[in-house]
């Protein structure tokens, strides 16, 4: 099954312009395949002005976020795998949504090999029923 993080991520910078505010990500940058100005990097995170007005061709992908902005006046392309994103949130406010590191891209572990005996569903546990009334 796909991650839901860079569908929340669209929604959220969307949710964020469209009230009139500045999508700000919050990045480890010392996650692998993060390309990012180094010199702004503080204690391995670095937080990113990701509006329209700040940003050029901005593509926010379901694997990678990329962008061109300007760094103290010299232009740079950032990339950023979504696993790297840790948080999205407008700067005026701080409404947004933080992601914990361990979310994103791992697979579930494999059910374990071990037989579970089998015990009545508590009613909660059921699957729900349709019945047919006339």
């Amino acid at each position: 099954m796909t991650s839901t993080r860079p569908y929340l991520i669209r929604a959220l910078y969307e949710w964020i312009e469209d009230n009139g505010l500045t999508p700000h990500l919050l990045v480890n940058a010392e996650s692998p395949g993060v390309e990012v100005p180094k010199q702004h990097v503080h204690e391995g995170r670095i937080v990113l002005n990701i509006n329209a007005a700040a940003v050029r061709d901005l593509r926010l992908g379901n694997d990678w976020i990329e962008f061109n902005a300007r760094f103290g006046g010299v232009a740079r392309t950032v990339r950023i795998p979504l696993s790297a994103v840790l948080a999205i949130y407008a700067r005026e406010n701080g409404q947004g949504m933080a992601f914990s590191e361990e979310q994103g891209d791992e697979e579930p572990p494999p059910p374990s090999s071990s037989p579970q005996p089998d015990k009545p569903a508590s009613r909660s546990e059921r699957r729900p029923t349709l019945k047919i009334v006339k």
